[in-house]
């Protein structure tokens, strides 16, 4: 788990990000989660959009995919969310 001092020092890092995936009308499927989870492996701080015909709530969608790629919900903002997982191969992001 993530302390608030991780959490902050990531959201200063995903700031300048743009979003890499977007969620729409399919919603989150498997995959989706599969190339997420491969997303962070290589940049290990993602940010995924929501988009406004997605059927689930963007909190649905957050918990969702971070459970099936195994990463932490560093924030959720308008309909953004801002996911980390540490790489094994490609450490790149040093946590305070």
């Amino acid at each position: 788990m993530l302390t608030g001092k991780q959490k902050r020092y990531l959201r200063s890092q995903a700031h300048h990000l743009n979003p890499i995936f977007q969620v729409g009308k399919g919603c989150v499927n498997e995959n989706m989660v599969q190339q997420i989870e491969d997303a962070l492996e290589v940049r290990e701080l993602i940010k995924v959009s929501v988009l406004q015909n997605c059927e689930m709530d963007k909190d649905e969608v957050a918990k969702e995919i971070s459970t099936g790629a195994k990463a932490e919900l560093v924030q959720i903002i308008g309909n953004t969310i801002v996911l980390y997982k540490e790489s094994k191969e490609n450490k790149s992001i040093q946590l305070p």
